[in-house]
């Protein structure tokens, strides 16, 4: 079951990254990110709600509570890049930056979770997914190398922030049902892109949202729920360095898609470096 939801989790992945950047064109990312974080949070209260795992929240150990407020500072940390750089940048190029993250998740959950289990595989998994990366955000020409300049610090930034989502999310999702675990730590994000905006008067921003972007950043919302609530019951259930790659394979999605929505076309060295992230990722998710 784990690892059908770990699919089901990348098949949603995916979708948000297209739908966020058709609600972000015009829109500011930050904006975005608290309105998308409102549908998110009650996507995720109301399954708390169809499981029946509500009346549990009062037994969350002190050290669950902790690691999932940081998983949710991580998560906000990492939305408020990615979005950002989505905002600037080429979804072909972000998203793989993003997915990156994988790298250093893995490396992690080896040495804190002592996840060794076919440490060969998952070495080589992890270098394929590297030298994937760095084809696909290889730049053609000057213009691209100013926007280079522009969203790389973000989706970098996006990455090593998701990484830490999931190993505080690991920690702090221990004993807590995973529906219930989500909901608490989408509620930390919240309230950090809200203090965000707040904090940057982005409030007059709300005033000037396109109805049909609020559609798409609404849509982008329950594609991340549903992604979340997949993730974190894969997480919970499953082997994190097994789960966090197929997760990843999202990528894929995300740029077939871009394809047909943004005509955003791959050069032979980003189809090559694609090629590379999904032969590390299945190398991983299938002999771990």
């Amino acid at each position: 079951m784990w690892l059908i939801m770990a699919v089901l989790s990348a098949v949603f992945a995916g979708l948000t990254a297209i739908l966020a950047k058709c609600g972000i064109r015009k829109t500011d990312s930050d904006v975005a990110t608290a309105l998308r974080t409102i549908v998110v949070l009650l996507f995720a209260w109301i399954m708390v709600f169809v499981v029946g795992s509500a009346g549990t929240i009062t037994s969350i150990s002190p050290k669950s509570i902790l690691f999932l407020i940081l998983s949710g500072l991580a998560t906000g940390g990492s939305w408020i890049c990615y979005f950002k750089a989505l905002s600037v940048g080429n979804v072909n190029k972000v998203v793989p930056v993003d997915k990156s993250s994988t790298i250093l998740t893995v490396l992690l959950a080896i040495i804190l979770f002592g996840e060794t289990g076919h440490l060969p595989v998952k070495l080589i998994g992890t270098a394929l997914l590297a030298v994937g990366v760095f084809l696909m955000i290889e730049k053609k020409n000057e213009q691209e190398k100013e926007t280079r300049r522009t969203w790389l610090p973000y989706a970098v930034g996006s990455a090593v922030f998701a990484a830490l989502t999931s190993v505080l999310g690991k920690v702090g999702i221990s004993g807590v049902e995973s529906n219930l675990g989500t909901a608490i730590r989408t509620g930390v994000v919240l309230v950090m892109a809200w203090l965000i905006v707040l904090g940057k008067g982005k409030t007059r921003e709300l005033k000037k949202i396109n109805r049909k972007e609020l559609v798409f950043i609404i849509l982008s919302g329950f594609a991340t729920g549903a992604s979340w609530l997949c993730y974190y019951y894969a997480i919970q259930k499953g082997i994190v360095s097994v789960v966090v790659p197929i997760d990843k394979l999202s990528v894929v999605l995300t740029v077939a898609f871009s394809y047909f929505v943004f005509k955003e076309k791959l050069s032979r060295k980003a189809l090559l470096g694609l090629v590379l992230m999904v032969a590390g990722t299945l190398a991983m998710a299938i002999w771990s």
